[in-house]
C-alpha cells in the first residue's frame, strides 16, 4: 500500500470523526420545565423547549440555559425608615416564575440583582409612609402592595412575581425592649383582670349558695312549724273533744248539786294554789259554804 493510499485513510478518517463529533454536539436533549434560547449567527432565532432537537453545526449555538419552575429569592435584611423616623431591618423572601425564556435573557442584565435591588427600592417606598406599629401589624397588606409592584416592573423581562413575604422585621434594641415591657405589661393587666373575674366568680357562687341554703333552712323552719302548728291544733281538738265527751257524760249522769259545788271547789282550789295573781270569788258562795258545811256533818258522823 503506498505512502498516498494511508494519507487518505487518515485524513477521512479525521474527517469521518470531525463529522461524528459536529453531528452528536449538534443534537439535543432538553429535559421537561427548561428552555434553550438558541441563536443562529449571533441573532434570536428560536426557544426549544423538552424534547430531541438538532441544531445546525458552525451556525446554530446555545445562548442560554432556562429554567421555567418556579424559584424562591431569599435577600439579606434591608435597612427601612417608617414615617416616624424608626430604622428597622426587613428581610424579604420572593417568588417567581420565568414566563418569557427570550425577554428574560435579552432584556435584563443580571435578572436576579436587578429582582434585589427592585425590591429593596420598593420596601423603602412602602414602609417610608407607614409608622412602625402599622408595619408591624400590616405584613399581608405590605406584601400585596410589594408583589403588584414588582410584578408590573418584571413583566418586560418576562418574570412573574407569584408572591413576596416579609420573612422577619426586626426593631432596634430599645424599641424591641420598649415592646417586651409593654407586652409583659399587658399580660400581668390580662392576668389581673381573669384573676378579678374568678373572684367575682366565686364570691357570686358562695353567695348564692348562702342564698339557696338560707332559702332551704326558712323552707324547714316553715315547715316545722306548720307541722308542730298542726300537731297543737290536732292536740287542742283531741282535748276539746275529751272534754266534750267527758261534759256529755255527766249531763247524760243527770248529776246532782253536791257533784257540781264539788267541781266548784276543786276549781277554787286550783285557783288558790298560789300561782295565781288575780282571785276570783263566785257569785254563789253562800251555797258553796253550807256545801262545806254538810261536807263537815258526814265527816263527824
Amino acid at each position: 500500500m503506498s505512502d498516498v493510499v494511508v494519507a487518505l485513510i487518515v485524513i477521512f478518517s479525521i474527517v469521518g470523526l470531525v463529522l461524528v463529533v459536529l453531528f452528536a454536539s449538534s443534537i439535543k436533549v432538553v429535559k421537561q420545565s427548561n428552555v434553550y434560547i438558541i441563536e443562529r449567527l449571533g441573532r434570536h432565532d428560536r426557544d426549544i423547549g423538552y424534547g430531541f432537537h438538532f441544531l445546525l453545526p458552525f451556525v446554530d449555538r446555545i445562548s442560554n440555559r432556562v429554567s421555567l419552575k418556579e424559584k424562591v429569592a431569599d435577600f439579606p435584611p434591608q435597612p427601612v425608615i417608617t414615617s416616624d423616623n424608626v430604622t428597622i431591618q426587613i428581610d424579604t423572601v420572593i417568588y417567581f416564575q420565568v414566563t418569557d425564556p427570550a425577554a428574560f435573557t435579552y432584556n435584563v442584565e443580571r435578572p436576579m440583582q436587578a429582582i434585589e435591588n427592585l425590591t429593596a427600592t420598593t420596601l423603602r417606598n412602602i414602609i417610608g409612609d407607614l409608622e412602625l406599629d402599622a408595619t408591624l401589624t400590616s405584613r399581608d397588606t405590605i406584601n400585596v402592595k410589594m408583589r403588584a409592584i414588582i410584578d408590573e416592573a418584571t413583566d418586560p423581562w418576562g418574570i412573574k412575581v407569584t408572591r413576596v413575604e416579609l420573612k422577619n422585621i426586626i426593631p432596634p434594641r430599645d424599641i424591641q425592649e420598649a415592646m417586651e415591657k409593654q407586652m409583659r405589661a399587658e399580660r400581668e393587666r390580662r392576668e389581673a383582670v381573669l384573676r378579678a373575674e374568678g373572684e367575682k366568680r366565686a364570691a357570686i357562687l358562695v353567695a348564692e349558695g348562702q342564698k339557696q341554703s338560707t332559702i332551704l333552712k326558712a323552707e324547714g323552719e316553715k315547715m316545722a312549724a306548720i307541722a308542730e302548728a298542726e300537731g297543737k291544733a290536732a292536740a287542742i281538738r283531741e282535748i276539746f273533744a275529751a272534754q266534750a265527751q267527758g261534759i256529755k257524760m255527766i249531763n247524760d249522769a243527770n248529776p246532782d248539786d253536791g257533784y257540781l259545788l264539788l267541781k266548784k271547789l276543786e276549781s277554787l282550789e286550783k285557783v288558790a294554789d298560789g300561782n295565781a295573781t288575780k282571785l276570783i270569788i263566785p257569785s254563789d258562795i253562800a251555797s258553796l259554804g253550807s256545801l262545806v258545811t254538810s261536807i263537815s256533818e258526814i265527816v263527824k258522823k
